[in-house]
């Protein structure tokens, strides 16, 4: 089978191309069979369009290029004019970029020496708003130049966001605290069974709008055929998505999440769809002691690809929730924390291709309590 980007190989991002998709689904269901003591033919696969997909891709400025870096060589990137995995709306605005800014291409960045003033191009194209957010070298001399050339570009481009970062010259991050809105607005919207959702263009969301509908919807079944839904407590839980999304099966939802701005997108998406039995609370995942959970309590947890602390899995094991639903974004993470949950019985595994042509994959563990 051939890849179908003719960058395949070079480019650091997509590894697996060049193998069928259904091998690559059946490849990772292996991988998490392996990690889980699942056996392989018991895991659920849920997966969608193989192409196309990504909403998000965060394009490197340098060395008169704006594209990815090359594979394996951090200070090389590798020119990109079209990227086979991601929207068409995203490629449609990569194409606007690169017409105003390769004019530019001296005031790119260097890696190695550190100089230069453009940076970065994060494109975000969920399925309601359209956002571009570019990261300037804050140490340049010629920033306030710089942004005056992305305000020029605001008035042209047919993205409804444009924003304008600063970072350190040896800060080599694609988002920044320290930004202006030159254009429309600082929030992107999605639509996630039938719940809209706002989120801060800084922060994170899924890169794959189709897959994290059917990500909600994995977990929402598993709920949905259990007795006594009562209280849930959405644990990592971001800007709301899961508990706002679960929120009709249950009399209380409690969201915990550590960044202040989440739990305000929390409040403000419970408004928005009219959920009034959602409460968030800004806590370290080590502190939901502090919290007055009641029972009988169910909880969905979606930590980041570093897991959860042993601290917070001691913290959640105490509550004695009656189900947990476990969704990771690292199966070897997953591998080292379930033997912890060993008043636990595994119920079901999930796999959902979340970022095909990749080596990564969500999973969604079942957890039911023992009887004692």
């Amino acid at each position: 089978m051939f890849a179908r980007c003719k960058l395949f190989g070079v480019c650091g991002g997509c590894v697996n191309q060049h193998v069928p998709y259904e091998v690559q689904l059946e490849n990772k269901r292996r991988n998490l069979a392996s990690f889980t003591n699942f056996c392989v033919d018991d895991i659920r696969v849920v997966s969608g369009s193989p192409f196309g997909y990504r909403n998000r891709m965060d394009f490197v400025f340098s060395q008169g290029e704006i594209g990815f870096r090359e594979r394996g060589k951090w200070f090389k990137v590798v020119d990109v004019d079209n990227c086979p995995i991601s929207n068409a709306k995203l490629n449609s605005l990569l194409v606007e970029v690169r017409n105003f800014f390769l004019p530019f291409k001296d005031d790119f960045f260097d890696l190695k020496s550190q100089s230069g003033l453009f940076r970065y191009c994060v494109i975000r194209v969920p399925s309601k708003i359209s956002s571009l957010t570019f990261i300037l070298n804050d140490d340049s001399s010629d920033k306030s130049r710089g942004r005056s050339l992305v305000e020029e570009f605001s008035r042209v481009t047919s993205a409804d966001n444009v924003l304008v970062g600063y970072n350190a010259k040896n800060s080599d991050v694609s988002i920044s605290e320290n930004f202006e809105v030159l254009k429309g607005s600082d929030f992107l919207e999605e639509e996630i069974l039938g719940r809209t959702l706002r989120f801060h263009s800084q922060a994170f969301f899924q890169n794959n709008t189709e897959m994290a509908r059917s990500l909600v919807s994995v977990v929402r079944d598993i709920f949905e055929r259990q007795e006594n839904n009562v209280f849930l407590l959405d644990l990592y839980g971001g800007v709301g998505t899961f508990g706002i999304c679960l929120a009709d099966l249950f009399k209380e939802v409690v969201v915990v999440e550590c960044v202040d701005s989440a739990i305000r997108c929390v409040e403000k998406n419970s408004r928005i769809n009219n959920v009034n039995n959602v409460k968030g609370f800004v806590l370290d995942a080590k502190q939901i002691n502090r919290l007055d959970l009641k029972k009988p309590l169910k909880v969905v947890v979606d930590p980041p690809r570093s897991g959860m602390v042993p601290k917070a899995i001691e913290r959640l094991l105490s509550l004695k929730p009656d189900v947990i639903v476990y969704v990771s974004c690292n199966a070897k993470q997953l591998k080292n924390e379930l033997p912890r949950f060993k008043d636990y019985d595994v119920k079901s595994v999930t796999l959902v291709d979340l970022f095909p042509q990749t080596n990564h994959f969500e999973a969604v563990v079942e957890l039911i309590k023992k009887t004692e």
